[in-house]
């Protein structure tokens, strides 16, 4: 389990991306730790569900860069939740590269929900999820594709400061247990050998990465080692 001391004041997050099941679960843990959230979705509407304390903003990323840019340089740190819809998923590397040049011209801190593809194996294989064979679905690959190109455009970004969280191989809707550990290259393996956390679970890691100010690492991922809850 992360254990971290919180900040001494709120920061101000704001979450693009915040419709969807990770998007929405570190918006509505950031709220409850006292921080000011920020929630932007294509379609605000989407959005109503949201705690009261959430400020809820319409921004499509794609062509509202002055927008971003805005947003971005009012709040403290940025957190992409951002997937594309199925069938669009090339559309995550332009998504990001918008987020990471407004991070760069605003100097504010960027955390990245990235993707499982970059992580090796457990095995000792030396593959990743990506290169691994008969590992993936058909259906999932194309997103894992994109991942693995996200992953790619940030070693462009070094003068920007970014942390990209990895979840495991499998998010599910299931309990927040706040029961996880953090590792870095490699897929983490619960007690029944599946790589998995909750949505729920991730939006809490992804809150104590924000608070964790002093961790030096870029790439993360994160996954349970006691059994999980059940999918």
């Amino acid at each position: 389990m992360i254990k971290n001391t919180p900040p001494k004041q709120p920061l101000k997050i704001v979450v693009f991306g915040a419709t969807g099941d990770v998007g929405r679960e570190t918006v509505i843990e950031a709220v409850a730790r006292g921080h000011q959230v920020t929630a932007i979705a294509r379609n605000a509407d989407r959005l109503a569900d949201l705690p009261d304390a959430v400020t809820c903003e319409s921004v499509d990323v794609l062509v509202d860069l002055k927008q971003v840019g805005h947003v971005m340089a009012a709040h403290d740190v940025a957190i992409s939740a951002l997937r594309p819809a199925s069938g669009s998923e090339e559309l995550l590397v332009d998504m990001s590269k918008n987020l990471m040049d407004a991070a760069r011209a605003t100097n504010t801190r960027l955390y990245i929900t990235g993707g499982a593809a970059t992580l090796k194996l457990a095995d000792g294989s030396g593959h990743s999820v990506l290169t691994a064979p008969d590992f993936l679905p058909d259906a999932v690959r194309p997103i894992a594709e994109a991942c693995a190109k996200l992953d790619a455009l940030l070693g462009h970004y070094d003068d920007v400061q970014w942390s990209c969280l990895r979840p495991p191989a499998m998010l599910f809707a299931g309990e927040k247990t706040r029961q996880y550990v953090r590792g870095t290259n490699t897929l983490i393996l619960d007690h029944d050998g599946m790589a998995r956390i909750s949505y729920a679970d991730f939006g809490v890691a992804m809150v104590d990465l924000v608070e964790d100010v002093d961790i030096d690492q870029r790439r993360l991922t994160v996954g349970y080692q006691t059994k999980a809850a059940a999918v």
